[in-house]
């Protein structure tokens, strides 16, 4: 029997709610019997519906709401950036997504799903691969992470972690309203 597309869509976000990593389209597409074009076209009727619904390199994800959130704007090279991203995963935190503020282009921004040193092995992979460079090369280093944690007390010590390590430029709680202005451009 054939579900209607509402009903697979509301089955998607039941299984990324239950999900503890994310679901690739495939994985998803194979457990409601639709081809993954159908999922990805899925996927774009409920981002606008659940803002907090991401993809990823490895599937998609449902943020869990319950989290708090804050912007580290950070500077460092290539060669620290599994210095950081582990040291943030490590204290709990999850790193949502890397962005840049171009004088010109504006804001550019990736997602990255980040929670686990695997999941920093294998973007660190990927960078090495040469597919691509890291998006704060076009800043000279500097770049923001959405951080998303259980606690206040978890995002105060990443921001601590990131200051020892010479990292951390600026922070800022997610809930205030981003503006550019508030930042130093590169």
């Amino acid at each position: 029997m054939r579900i209607s597309g509402q009903e697979r869509r509301e089955k998607i976000i039941e299984l990324l709610k239950a999900a503890e990593s994310p679901i690739s389209g495939s994985a998803l597409a194979g457990m409601l019997g639709v081809s993954r074009q159908v999922i990805v076209t899925d996927i774009a009727l409920l981002k606008k519906e659940y803002a907090d619904l991401i993809a990823t390199n490895e599937g998609y994800r449902l943020m869990k709401s319950s989290s708090l959130r804050r912007i580290y704007k950070v500077c460092h090279d290539d060669g620290q950036t599994e210095a950081e991203l582990n040291g943030i995963v490590d204290l709990g935190g999850i790193v949502l997504d890397v962005f840049i503020e171009h004088k010109i282009y504006g804001t550019m921004r990736a997602p990255l799903s980040i929670s686990t040193r695997r999941d920093v092995k294998n973007f660190l992979q990927d960078m090495e691969s040469g597919v691509s460079s890291p998006l704060k090369n076009i800043t000279h280093g500097y770049h923001y992470h959405t951080v998303e944690a259980k606690s206040e007390e978890i995002l105060d010590e990443i921001g601590e972690m990131l200051t020892e390590k010479g990292f951390l430029i600026q922070m800022q709680n997610d809930s205030v309203v981003y503006s550019p202005k508030s930042y130093d451009t590169v």
